[in-house]
């Protein structure tokens, strides 16, 4: 390791120095941990398991998007699937006389 002389820098060389220490504590954590981590799954997976059963947490699953059903008429960038609350622009539509059916993409 290296000798330094603290007295011989300066302040914002200090502040630096300080710095680069904070983060090569913390990446060394990470490492530390994502090491840990990977030594644990293999040998979950060495014993026929997944860290989530042994641990007891639910493995979450990513929801499928769901294409768009209607269309803005005058901007074709603003789309709605249908499902959630219904967007400003389709509610004005709706007041303004136009049709759900109207809406839609085909």
């Amino acid at each position: 390791m290296a000798d330094y002389d603290l007295e011989a820098l300066s302040l914002s060389e200090l502040k630096k120095m300080q710095k680069d220490v904070a983060k090569a504590i913390s990446t060394f954590e990470d490492r530390q941990k994502a090491e840990a981590r990977a030594k644990v799954e293999a040998f979950a997976r060495d014993l026929g398991y997944s860290l989530a059963e042994l641990a007891g947490t639910d493995v979450k699953t990513a929801r499928a998007t769901v294409p768009p059903k209607y269309r803005h008429p005058e901007n074709p960038a603003l789309t709605w699937s249908g499902r959630g609350r219904r967007p400003q622009w389709f509610v004005d539509a709706l007041t303004g006389g136009t049709t759900a059916g109207d809406l839609e993409i085909r």
